[in-house]
C-alpha cells in the first residue's frame, strides 16, 4: 500500500483527483484514472476488509470486472449465482427466474461475495494501477476554488492532512460527504424502508445449481433476502417496513427471530442454523436521492449521488458502472474544459436512468398485481426476457429490451385497472406503510452498498 505522504507532514500535497471512499466505486475510478497516468489519491475511512453489506451481484457486473481486470479474481471468492427465488406467502409454489433466459444470452451468471473480500480486492487493485491510496484516513472538509479543491482530513492517530487537487470524486457511500455538505441531498418520499439482517452458518440452501441463486420472500410487513456465500455463511436480512420496526420492544436479536417466524419457509431454512457471533444489524432509511451529481470541480458516484431499495442486487453494479462513465467525465474535465458542461449532462442523465428503471418494479413489488407477474412469469412479446435483462442489469447497452417493457408495463396498467378496488386498496396500503415513524430505538446506521 502506497501512502500519499507521511503521517506528520501537514502541508497539503497535490494531485489530479482526489477520489473520497474505497468502496467499489471509488476504488474502480480510482485504478481507471491511474491507468490513464493520472495522479490520483485515493481515501478510505476504514481499514480493508472491514464489514460491508450488499453481497449479491448482477451478471452485468462481469463485463466490469473484465475491463477492471479483476475477474479471474473475482470468481475465485465468489458463489456462483445462476438466478433467483421468489417466495409468496399467498402462493404454494416457487418462481424460479434464471439469466440465461434473458434477452442476451450471454451473461448467464454472477456471483455472491463477501463485501469485505470483494471491497479489499478492489482497492488494492487501484493501489496496484498507481493510485496513491490510503486508509485510516476520513475527510473532514472540501472547499472548492476557481483551480481546484482543497481536502482536509484526518487520520485514525488524529494527525491532519490536506491536499490540493484538481478534481474531487466522492464515492462516500451513504456517508454522502458533499451532498450533504451543500444540503442536496432528499429523501425519497415515494419509499421508505428500513432492514435488519445477519449472517448464518448451517442454513439450508436450494439444491444443486440452485445453490448460489439468491431468495427474495415476501412477509407480511416487507421481504427477506437469503444470500449464500461461498465460505457457508449465508446473508439473511428483513427489509421492513418503518411501522413495523418501530414496534420493537425486545432487543434486536430476539425482534429479528420473532421476525423470521413470521415468513415459514425462511424460518425452515434457518431451524438448525446458527447466527455467527450472536450480531444483528439495522439500518435505517434506505432511499435518497441528491438533486445533482456533477459540479465543475467534483462528481458523486454510486451511493453517495442516491440510493435504493435494494430488492434486486443492483447497488455495485450501478456504483461501477458510474466510475467507469465518472472516469470518462473526469479526463473530459481536466484535458478538454470546454467540452466538460455537455459531458456532466450525459453523465447526470445517465446517473438517473438505472436507478428510475428498477425503482418503478420496486416502489410496485408489494402491489398483488407486481407479484403475480413475478410468480407467473409467462413471456408474451418477450417481456419476460426483457425482465430478466432488466435484473441482470443488461440496461445500459443496446439489447433492445425497452418495448417489452414497456409492454410490460402496459399489461400492468390494464390488469390494475380491471381490478380497481384490489388496486386501490394496495395502493392505501403502500402509502400507509412509507410512512416516517421517526428514529429507531438502537439503530446501528451502517453503509448499505
Amino acid at each position: 500500500m502506497n501512502s500519499a505522504a507521511s503521517s506528520s507532514d501537514t502541508a497539503p500535497s497535490s494531485c489530479d483527483v482526489l477520489v473520497i471512499g474505497g468502496g467499489p466505486a471509488g476504488s474502480t475510478v480510482a485504478a481507471l484514472l491511474a491507468k490513464q497516468g493520472r495522479n490520483v489519491v485515493l481515501l478510505e475511512k476504514a481499514h480493508h476488509p472491514r464489514f460491508h453489506i450488499g453481497e449479491s451481484l448482477l451478471p452485468a457486473n462481469v463485463a466490469l470486472f473484465e475491463r477492471l481486470g479483476v475477474r479471474d479474481q473475482v470468481e475465485k471468492i465468489g458463489m456462483p449465482k445462476w438466478g433467483i427465488e421468489f417466495v409468496s406467502p399467498e402462493h404454494e409454489h416457487r418462481s424460479y427466474l434464471e439469466f440465461a433466459d434473458q434477452w442476451d444470452k450471454r451473461q448467464p451468471y454472477a456471483w455472491q461475495v463477501r463485501r469485505s473480500k470483494l471491497d479489499e480486492l478492489l482497492f488494492r487493485h487501484a493501489a496496484a494501477s498507481g493510485a496513491r491510496s490510503l486508509e485510516g484516513c476520513r475527510v473532514r472538509d472540501v472547499s472548492f476554488d476557481a483551480d481546484g479543491a482543497t481536502v482536509q482530513a484526518t487520520l485514525d492517530d488524529g494527525a491532519a492532512r490536506r491536499w490540493r487537487a484538481r478534481f474531487v470524486v466522492d464515492a462516500s457511500g451513504r456517508d454522502t460527504f458533499i451532498a450533504n455538505k451543500l444540503r442536496c441531498k432528499e429523501k425519497n418520499p415515494a419509499h421508505n424502508s428500513s432492514a435488519l439482517f445477519g449472517h448464518y452458518t448451517g442454513a439450508r440452501r436450494l439444491p444443486g445449481v440452485k445453490e448460489g441463486n439468491i431468495s427474495i420472500m415476501w412477509f407480511a410487513h416487507g421481504w427477506f433476502w437469503f444470500i449464500p456465500l461461498a465460505d457457508g455463511t449465508t446473508s439473511v436480512g428483513a427489509v421492513c417496513w418503518p411501522y413495523y420496526l418501530k414496534q420493537r420492544d425486545k432487543p434486536l436479536k430476539d425482534f429479528f427471530d420473532d421476525t423470521i417466524a413470521l415468513c415459514p419457509e425462511l424460518a425452515d431454512r434457518l431451524k438448525d442454523a446458527t447466527l455467527v457471533g450472536g450480531d444483528v444489524h439495522a439500518t435505517g432509511n434506505f432511499s435518497y436521492c441528491a438533486t445533482h451529481c456533477s459540479g465543475e470541480r467534483y462528481l458523486l458516484l454510486g451511493d453517495a449521488f442516491t440510493f435504493i431499495d435494494p430488492m434486486f442486487s443492483s447497488g455495485v453494479y450501478l456504483a461501477m458502472h458510474s466510475a467507469f462513465d465518472g472516469a470518462e467525465v473526469v479526463a473530459t474535465c481536466l484535458d478538454r474544459p470546454g467540452e466538460a458542461a455537455a459531458a456532466r449532462r450525459r453523465f447526470e442523465a445517465t446517473m438517473r436512468k438505472g436507478p428510475r428503471e428498477y425503482s418503478w418494479f420496486i416502489f410496485r413489488v408489494t402491489n398483488p398485481t407486481i407479484r403475480e407477474m413475478f410468480m407467473y412469469p409467462a413471456n408474451p412479446l418477450r417481456v419476460k426476457e426483457a425482465l430478466l435483462s432488466l435484473l441482470a442489469g443488461d440496461i445500459y447497452g443496446k439489447t433492445p429490451i425497452w418495448p417489452s417493457l414497456w409492454a410490460m408495463k402496459g399489461i400492468y396498467y390494464l390488469i390494475s385497472l380491471r381490478s380497481l378496488r384490489r388496486t386501490i386498496g394496495g395502493w392505501r396500503r403502500h402509502r400507509r406503510n412509507i410512512q416516517d415513524m421517526g428514529p429507531l430505538r438502537g439503530e446501528n446506521i451502517l453503509e448499505a452498498q
